[in-house]
């Protein structure tokens, strides 16, 4: 575990950090975590975050992240809750949140989004399909984690708590080694 060694004394600061304690380079931290960490840590450290109570509830941040994604990356995060939910489901909440063209195309029997398509939907309508897919399947937290794990810069936009959450959680479950 070289990137252990290699990050020690960044992970020894948060040691024992809170949410409400982000150390003010938290973002210059989470870059050099980012860079020498494996992507499985990464996603791991994401998936604490999500969960954690000193952060937003995870529907709430995945509409975060989903706003500030590309075409491509809404669309693998849109496809991803399709088959947590199945298309039905999903068709029914993009209809209530105005998103009739896409629920109608769904409830057709497609069960993926083009990134032309998930253009149309909202960061909040995502949020409400991610907390339903959380209460439905717990594990769609890992699958968004990792899916964001493949791009640190989009996790940087959780802000300051999360990332603080998600780097002592790393720290907590290494210490000592």
């Amino acid at each position: 575990m070289e990137w252990l060694n290699q990050l020690g004394g960044i992970l020894q600061q948060y040691s024992g950090a809170s949410a409400q304690r982000a150390p003010q380079s938290v973002n210059d931290d989470f870059d050099s975590f980012a860079q020498a960490a494996p992507q499985g840590t990464i996603a791991e450290a994401l998936s604490e975050a999500f969960r954690s109570d000193q952060t937003p509830a995870f529907g709430q941040m995945a509409g975060q992240l989903f706003g500030n994604s590309n075409g491509q990356q809404r669309a693998s995060i849109l496809n991803t809750l399709i088959s947590t939910l199945g298309p039905t489901l999903v068709a029914q909440f993009l209809s209530r949140g105005g998103s009739s063209g896409l629920a109608s195309m769904l409830g057709g029997g497609h069960t993926r989004l083009t990134p032309e398509q998930a253009e149309q939907v909202s960061p909040e309508e995502v949020q409400e399909i991610a907390a339903r897919a959380e209460q439905q399947d717990p594990s769609v937290i890992d699958t968004f984690s990792n899916f964001y794990a493949e791009h640190p810069t989009l996790i940087k936009t959780l802000g300051g708590a999360a990332l603080t959450v998600a780097l002592a959680k790393i720290a907590q479950r290494h210490s000592g080694l």
